[in-house]
């Protein structure tokens, strides 16, 4: 089986972006990691009928779980599965994408494009095409945004009037981010945080002068939950009530 789809290399890089790496870290994640991986599994399919000279590698990184979220990924086609020990977030996407980059051979980094998402959540179909299209038009880092799911009444309300439809406000989240894999490594990488990554890894960016492009257009469903796996992680944000009264 497969974990990388190749295109005929005649046909790549016509666009000018020959590889996506897909990084998705997980720790105990038993109950949602099956629908993200067929969400992530359909973005890609999508995304070889539109740019089928794009190789694409989908790899998830299972963080000291105890359950069975690492049995679950591996019965997912296309999909390799990691196993780290390191209870750090920061850890396990650096893992993920140096495994990504050996699975598509080692691509040109100006020519490469890494696509973050997390195990709880559900990215849309578009997911990935939209990327490389922002890609193709000069994007060097694509901040998404994301819907907490289970949402009711009253912060439900709260939350579609501070985040109205075609209003990115830019805030990041590993769950929905992507950047050209020159400005990435230009930029350090992921560090070995436990935490806040993603918010490292834009800031690095942001100071380099890359270009950074907020899009709305796939908005990436993510757990609502308010007892998360790291102390100060997004569930912690929902926790506060983050849109006020």
């Amino acid at each position: 089986m497969s974990t990388v789809d190749l295109a005929p290399a005649s046909s790549r890089c016509a666009t000018g972006l020959c590889a996506v790496a897909v990084v998705v870290p997980a720790r105990d994640e038993e109950e949602l990691v099956a629908r993200c991986l067929a969400s992530v599994a359909a973005a890609r399919d999508l995304l070889a009928v539109q740019r089928p000279e794009v190789a694409v590698a989908v790899v998830l990184v299972s963080d000291s779980s105890t359950d069975r979220t690492e049995e679950i990924a591996r019965g997912h086609e296309g999909v390799e599965v990691v196993v780290v020990d390191a209870g750090a977030v920061g850890v396990a996407r650096a893992a993920g994408v140096r495994r990504a980059l050996e699975l598509l051979d080692g691509p040109d980094p100006a020519s490469a494009w890494l696509a973050c998402t997390d195990a709880d959540s559900v990215v849309p179909e578009g997911w990935l095409l939209e990327q490389v299209l922002l890609a193709e038009d000069g994007a060097d880092v694509v901040v998404g945004t994301v819907r907490p799911e289970g949402l009711e009444g009253d912060r439900l309300e709260r939350w579609e009037r501070t985040h109205p439809e075609g209003q990115p406000n830019g805030h990041i989240h590993g769950a929905n981010l992507g950047v050209r894999l020159e400005a990435f490594e230009a930029a350090g990488g992921f560090p070995a945080v436990a935490e806040h990554e993603d918010v490292r890894l834009v800031e690095g960016l942001r100071a380099s002068g890359v270009r950074i492009v907020a899009s709305d257009r796939t908005q990436v469903l993510t757990s609502g939950r308010h007892v998360g796996r790291t102390p100060g992680g997004y569930a912690a944000y929902l926790a506060g009530d983050p849109w006020g009264a």
